[in-house]
């Protein structure tokens, strides 16, 4: 996987969060259609976001480097 292709993952899983905010449930006589659940979408999209930084080196693990003083 490379960044290119997490950014837009992410891009369209952020897209399908809007068109699904707007409407859940379209109701037509007794015909009813119901979109995507947006739990799922948020997971998707936090599951991208992990990923892309994981990508651009922004993970957990960080390295510092501490200098002891004696004041």
């Amino acid at each position: 996987m490379d960044i290119q292709t997490a950014r837009e993952m992410l891009a369209i899983w952020i897209a399908a969060e809007k068109a699904v905010s707007t409407g859940q449930e379209y109701r037509i006589g007794t015909r009813r259609l119901t979109r995507a659940n947006l739990r799922e979408i948020g997971e998707r999209i936090r599951y991208w976001q992990t990923e892309l930084a994981k990508l651009e080196g922004k993970g957990r693990n960080r390295v510092r480097q501490v200098i002891i003083r004696d004041i």
